[in-house]
C-alpha cells in the first residue's frame, strides 16, 4: 500500500489527510462555560504560529539536523478556531499517556508511534530538507514501517485509505500500547500505577497549590496525561532522585495561565522571562476542542530551566489508603505515610 507525503513552503503536509482533522485534538471533554478544561491529545498538536524548517541542528532534540522555528504569523487553523479567545494552559514536559480499557479493564497506555525503518527514514529526511513545494515522498506502509506489538492500537484520527493506516506529516503512524507488560521501557510508567487497587498517582493544581493523590483509573478513562518524573526527559521538574525515583501523571490542559501573553513572538519572548513564564511552553484550548501550542524552542529560548514554575509550588500529599493495601516498599505505601502533609515543593517529596 503506497502513501504520498507532500511539502509546502513552511512545513510538510500530508496529501491524504484533511488538515482540520489532523490539527485538531479529538474532543471528549469536561466543559465549563463552553470551554474545554481538558481534551484527549490523540494527534500531534500544531504550533499556534506558522513554522519554518531551518537547516541547522535542533536545540531540542539531539541528532536532529533541522530546527523548527515559529514565524510571526498565526496559523490559519488557529485563527479559524478562535485561538485568541481560547483558554491558555501550561505545556508540561513529559511523555504522553492515555487511560483506556484493555481487555475490559482500565489501563494506562503509552504513546508508541509506528515509525519509518532506517532506510525509509533516511529517504524521508532528505526529502524534507531538499524537496521543493508540492513534490512528493512515496512510501509503502507494509515495507517501510517498523513492526509494532500485537497489543498496539492506532490513535483516534489516524486516517485509513483502502483499509491501510496512513502516516502523518512527520512520517509517523500515531498509536498506543498498554503498559501492563513487563517491557523494560515501561518500568517508569508502571511506577505511577497500582493495578491491585486500580489507582494512579496524579498531580493537579488546587487552590493555589498542587495536590498529589491516588485517583481511580475508572475516573480517568479516555483522558490523556503527561508522565513526568525522575527518568523522563532528563527530569526538568526535579522529581525524586535516582535511588528513590518518583513518576506521576499530569492531566493535559490542567494548569491554566493567569495572565497569558498576546499572540506575537515579541510578547511571548517577554512573557517567558516572567515568573509565570518559567514553563516549557503553552497550549491553547479552543472552544471547539482544537489545541495549539508554542514552546520555548519555537521562539529561540532554551529549556529546561534552573527553576520551573511547576516545581516551585507547595504540594499537598493526599494518599489516604491503608498501607496494608500496598507492597511494603512501594511508592504508594511511602506516599501514604505522608498523607495530609503539605511540602514546600515537589522537590521535597521523599517517600
Amino acid at each position: 500500500m503506497y502513501c504520498t507525503l507532500v511539502t509546502t513552503v513552511h512545513y510538510v503536509l500530508c496529501r491524504f489527510m484533511l488538515l482540520e482533522n489532523y490539527h485538531s485534538a479529538v474532543i471528549n471533554s469536561i466543559t465549563e462555560g463552553g470551554m474545554a478544561l481538558w481534551s484527549p491529545v490523540q494527534q500531534k498538536i500544531s504550533c499556534v504560529f506558522i513554522v519554518s524548517v531551518q537547516q541547522e541542528p535542533s536545540t531540542k532534540r539531539i541528532n536532529q539536523p533541522y530546527s523548527v522555528i515559529a514565524l510571526d504569523k498565526l496559523n490559519h487553523a488557529a485563527e479559524m478556531a478562535g485561538v485568541e479567545r481560547a483558554r491558555c494552559t501550561e505545556k508540561v514536559d513529559g511523555t504522553c499517556c492515555l487511560v483506556a480499557l484493555d481487555k475490559g479493564r482500565p489501563e494506562l497506555w503509552a504513546r508508541l508511534d509506528r515509525k519509518l525503518n532506517k532506510q525509509a527514514e533516511k529517504r524521508f529526511r532528505k526529502f524534507q530538507l531538499g524537496s521543493k513545494p508540492s513534490t512528493a515522498f512515496e512510501c509503502d506502509v507494509d515495507r517501510d514501517f517498523r513492526v509494532v506489538p500485537d497489543c498496539w492500537k492506532p490513535a483516534n484520527g489516524v486516517q485509513f485509505v483502502n483499509g491501510q493506516l496512513q502516516p502523518d506529516e512527520n512520517g509517523h503512524i500515531l498509536g498506543w500500547v498498554p503498559v501492563c507488560s513487563s517491557a523494560r521501557q515501561y518500568v517508569w510508567h508502571n511506577m505511577a500505577v497500582a493495578r491491585e487497587i486500580g489507582k494512579a498517582l496524579v498531580l493537579r493544581p488546587e487552590a493555589g497549590r498542587l495536590i498529589l493523590s491516588a485517583e481511580p483509573l475508572t475516573q480517568l478513562l479516555d483522558q490523556t496525561l503527561e508522565l513526568i518524573g525522575t527518568h523522563v526527559n532528563n527530569n526538568p521538574y526535579g522529581l525524586g532522585r535516582p535511588e528513590q525515583p518518583l513518576h506521576v501523571l499530569v492531566p493535559h490542559c490542567a494548569f491554566g495561565v493567569t495572565s497569558p501573553p498576546q499572540l506575537s513572538l515579541s510578547q511571548l519572548r517577554s512573557w517567558f522571562e516572567t515568573p509565570e513564564g518559567q514553563v516549557e511552553g503553552l497550549v491553547w484550548c479552543c472552544a471547539n476542542g482544537e489545541l495549539f501550542k508554542v514552546n520555548r524552542h519555537h521562539v529561540g529560548l532554551s529549556w529546561p530551566l534552573n527553576t520551573a514554575r511547576l516545581a516551585e509550588q507547595p504540594v499537598l500529599i493526599s494518599v489516604s489508603f491503608p498501607t496494608t493495601d500496598f507492597v511494603p516498599n512501594s511508592i504508594f505505601a511511602g506516599l501514604a505515610r505522608l498523607d495530609k502533609q503539605t511540602l514546600p515543593s515537589i522537590h521535597h517529596i521523599r517517600w
